[in-house]
């Protein structure tokens, strides 16, 4: 029996595990297992690859992308160069676990937006910085798109913008906005990302790494000016289709 599985926490939002159940279950995948692993710490990462026998795959969900890489003995270029890994191919080398990181959000991401996009699209701004943000930028770096981060924090300079510093230029001039933020996220519905949603236009995408709820407050915003809106579902099936593949190559 082959075991492969999800390690965040918490994972009650999460899509792979019934996304890859599925799956195992339409192939008629006797000999395969999908768990997740919902761990409160990313110390105890080495206790439960261990312990769980025959594992060969892990995904990796908030918050863990960054933190899991310490625990890897090898990293594809890609992931190595955003600094995120979401997918962990885990191998038996002489009686010892090697442990390979991937990024799939690269992939997913691409995957998912390239038919919305136009010639009108030369500039993104994405609103967070974390793991998943990060794997957009590369993204959007394969699809020549210019691209500025948006944080909370008091930081300002060519790559990073404060909220505060969003204004009808700053919006106009990016019609592409991507939230790769929690807020909006299920259970907690009637969050938002600060910005001036009164400069979205008919011209502008908005997409939500979100996929639950299917329509976040976000991108409710967006629809109400006309925007293209699109959330995070199609990306999720990309991302995992090519992490299946990574974990049966």
């Amino acid at each position: 029996m082959k075991h492969y599985g999800l390690i965040g926490y918490p994972l009650t939002h999460s899509f792979s595990r019934n996304f890859f159940l599925e799956k195992i279950k339409n192939e008629n995948l006797t000999d395969v297992s999908y768990s997740n692993f919902p761990i409160k710490s990313i110390n105890e990462f080495p206790d439960l690859i261990s312990k769980v026998k025959k594992l060969k795959g892990i995904n990796v969900t908030s918050p863990y992308k960054e933190d899991i890489i310490k625990y890897l003995d090898d990293i594809d270029e890609e992931a190595k160069e955003i600094g995120a890994v979401n997918v962990v191919k885990i191998n038996k080398i002489n009686e010892s676990l090697f442990l390979k990181g991937y990024n799939t959000d690269i992939y997913g991401f691409v995957s998912s937006i390239k038919e919305y996009l136009n010639n009108n699209i030369k500039s993104a701004l994405i609103l967070g910085t974390g793991g998943a943000a990060k794997a957009v930028a590369f993204g959007l770096k394969k699809l020549n798109i210019n691209y500025t981060f948006v944080t909370g924090k008091n930081i300002s300079n060519n790559l990073m913008l404060n909220y505060n510093d969003l204004n009808k230029e700053i919006i106009q001039n990016n019609l592409l906005i991507i939230n790769a933020t929690p807020l909006g996220i299920f259970p907690k519905i009637n969050a938002k990302p600060n910005i001036p949603y009164k400069y979205i236009s008919e011209n502008h995408i908005l997409y939500d790494l979100i996929y639950n709820p299917a329509e976040t407050l976000f991108l409710k915003e967006g629809l109400k000016k006309g925007a293209i809106i699109i959330n995070g579902l199609k990306m999720l099936h990309f991302q995992a289709e090519k992490a299946w593949e990574i974990f049966n190559s």
